[in-house]
């Protein structure tokens, strides 16, 4: 550990242990102790900690310096992604109103991250959970359901041009021949819906309360996006919510087409979109996804999941009309489940026709200056 330093490596290291302990232990009255760190409590459990994810401010990631822009961390659930909250939820009520006990199997499609919170939160419980996923799929987030203990079930074909709906005919398949299954359904369950409002939403208006001129929330079930809507509503009527789609998906009477960023947009239009009524809608490209992805890894060191990108690229799109105002994108995953597509550079090159040199180009256009 020092050199010239003659004692045995164990003595050496439990001194440097209790020198680094000393040093680093606050004092009393010291600036370095954060009250907000000091007011928290141990979790309960690994799903009391879900929730409570980082807000944080972009300076770096637009050319324009006079907008406020936010980032909601959602990948620092433990199960990495926004969908934490509606699948604790979900599975917490089934069990809370005896629609499931410890008997009942769970089933649900999923692109990955809904399919990680149930694993997630099944797990917790001791329920059976089985995830309906298609060829789309993450690989790792299959092989994330398949460790906290969730058995896969992969539909190959698309029925009618679309793998969602493949997927839910096949939940409904097992739900037919597994007696005391239940199917959470994320699609139409207000509980998805309930568990942003009261969860997500609640945490920026805590924190940034009517200051916000507009919030940007990609789209799939709608859960996300319904909960912001009905949050702000009530607290502060005139933030504009805005649901940033894909183009190729069908909601908001959006035109069908091929998609590449799994977990963004819809094939079909769920129960829980027929109702939702954003300020606005966005639509993005596949390309726009990685360029922003791209971009903020380049201006703000954080790799946001595909769908983060997209809303914070129609962002960027749209800073001559932001000027003064205060945003916030809700980045709903970490860019580490897309290392083999978002990130990797022959993926986006074999996928979307770009080439390495031409994305850089576009993710670092204008770059602005680093604040000082």
């Amino acid at each position: 550990m020092w050199v010239g330093d003659t004692r045995p490596f164990a003595e050496q290291y439990a001194v440097h242990n209790r020198l680094i302990d000393i040093r680093s232990r606050p004092r009393a009255g010291s600036a370095h102790v954060s009250p907000r760190l000091a007011q928290r409590k141990p979790a309960d459990g690994i799903l009391q900690a879900v929730g409570q994810t980082p807000l944080v401010r972009l300076r770096r990631f637009l050319e324009a310096s006079n907008i406020k822009l936010y980032a909601k961390l959602e990948a620092a659930n433990p199960g990495g992604s926004a969908k934490d909250r509606p699948a604790k939820a979900m599975i917490e009520e089934a069990l809370a109103t005896g629609r499931i006990d410890s008997r009942a199997t769970v089933i649900e499609s999923s692109s990955g991250n809904m399919g990680i919170g149930l694993a997630q939160a099944c797990a917790y419980h001791k329920l059976r959970f089985i995830c309906v996923v298609d060829p789309r799929s993450q690989r790792q987030n299959l092989a994330i359901m398949r460790a906290l203990g969730a058995e896969v079930r992969l539909v190959e074909s698309p029925v009618g041009g679309d793998f969602l709906t493949a997927r839910l005919a096949c939940v409904q398949e097992l739900l037919a021949t597994i007696p005391g299954s239940y199917w959470p359904n994320q699609y139409a369950n207000q509980e998805n819906c309930r568990s942003h409002e009261a969860g997500t939403a609640a945490e920026v208006l805590a924190a940034l309360g009517r200051r916000v001129g507009r919030v940007y929330v990609a789209t799939s079930s709608t859960g996300t996006l319904n909960g912001f809507i009905n949050a702000f509503a009530a607290a502060s009527p005139r933030t504009r919510v805005v649901g940033v789609d894909a183009i190729g998906s069908v909601l908001f009477g959006g035109k069908r087409g091929e998609r590449s960023i799994s977990g963004f947009g819809a094939g079909c239009e769920p129960p829980l979109a027929r109702d939702c009524r954003p300020d606005a809608v966005i639509r993005v490209s596949d390309l726009d996804c990685v360029v922003g992805c791209r971009r903020l890894a380049a201006t703000e060191a954080y790799l946001a999941g595909g769908s983060g990108g997209g809303v914070l690229q129609a962002i960027r799109s749209h800073q001559a009309e932001l000027a003064g105002q205060t945003c916030v994108a809700i980045l709903h995953d970490s860019g580490a489940r897309y290392l083999d597509t978002v990130y990797d550079d022959q993926w986006v090159e074999r996928a979307l026709a770009v080439r390495p040199t031409l994305l850089k180009a576009l993710a670092e256009d204008q770059l602005p200056d680093p604040p000082r």
